[in-house]
């Protein structure tokens, strides 16, 4: 592999089988898949139709299958407001089904790569998050992924990584930035909170990055545990449409500040999302770029997909 050499599995073989990427149809997912191309990475996707994560037999057959060096699970349940009625079946996903891959990646040595998200914290905070601050989860979305970094770290304190991510777009779903692509286009004005505080993160950069750190753990120079994929910089949901309406060449001025209690939602969501990226030094990987830098970089991509969308429907 490039950057390292191949995993060794538990009987002592060497792993070759390149990458295996679960949730392989959703916007990270696509984006992992197209990186790990462009680096010339061997990989399989498989999404939700193909692999469920929470049937043991389903997912020892897959990883005896492809004989992976490096698994990284995109798969999650991501309807945050709706895991609140339903956090047995979110809990299913995202806890059962991250302990189900990391006993599966014990048993044939691979490295495990688990997605996770901000909402593990109270977002109560007024400095950046580090990667080993308690958590405190207020959703029950946030504590289902609380109980999947839980699995993955104690099923595999050597070989389990735990990437929290926040505020995530690209071209390949659905996500804010496209959400106001569309409104400007069809509102005069837009009202968006301007009291919750993260970090726009696209999720083509994040999966240059999950390369970089699969490559580490193969290669021995990335300890494992948990890291932190988010932009660099913080702003709120307001400063974000305010420069997604710029780069549309739009009057930033049409959108207005307002609060979250404009917006009341079954989930309560984090009013500091922000997250510090100290623990990439250790693994010799530079964290990720200024958000706005990243923005201007993707927004084509994101635009076009968006404007495709529109003109489908």
């Amino acid at each position: 592999m490039p950057g390292g050499g191949p995993g060794t599995g538990a009987d002592g073989s060497d792993m070759d089988g390149g990458w295996l990427v679960t949730g392989a149809g959703g916007m990270l997912g696509q984006d992992l898949l197209t990186a790990l191309a462009a680096g010339g990475e061997k990989a399989t996707g498989l999404g939700r139709i193909d692999l469920d994560i929470t049937d043991a037999g389903a997912v020892r057959a897959a990883l005896a299958a492809h004989g992976p060096s490096v698994v990284v699970n995109c798969a999650a349940w991501t309807a945050v407001d709706d895991a609140e009625a339903k956090e047995d079946q979110a809990l299913a996903v995202n806890g059962e089904g991250p302990r189900v891959l990391a006993e599966a990646c014990r048993a044939s040595g691979a490295v495990l790569l688990h997605i996770s998200t901000d909402y593990v914290f109270a977002g109560d905070a007024d400095a950046p998050y580090a990667e080993d601050a308690p958590l405190a989860p207020r959703s029950a979305y946030g504590r289902t992924k609380a109980v999947g970094e839980s699995a993955v770290l104690t099923a595999l304190p050597d070989t389990g990584y735990v990437v929290r991510t926040a505020w995530l777009y690209g071209a390949g779903g659905g996500n804010f930035v496209r959400t106001m692509i569309r409104l400007e286009g069809v509102k005069d004005t837009l009202d968006v909170v301007d009291d919750q505080r993260g970090q726009p993160t696209w999720s083509a950069d994040l999966a240059e990055l999950l390369v970089g750190l699969g490559r580490g753990a193969l290669a021995g120079t990335a300890p494992a545990g948990v890291y932190h994929g988010t932009s660099g910089g913080e702003t709120t949901w307001f400063g974000l449409t305010r420069e997604i309406f710029r780069l549309l060449g739009a009057d930033p001025g049409r959108v207005r500040p307002t609060t979250s209690e404009a917006f009341v939602r079954p989930a309560p969501r984090p009013a500091y999302s922000v997250l510090g990226h100290d623990r990439w030094r250790a693994a010799g990987l530079a964290p990720l770029r200024n958000w706005k830098d990243a923005l201007a970089d993707a927004f084509p991509a994101v635009l076009a997909a968006e404007q495709a969308a529109t003109h489908r429907s």
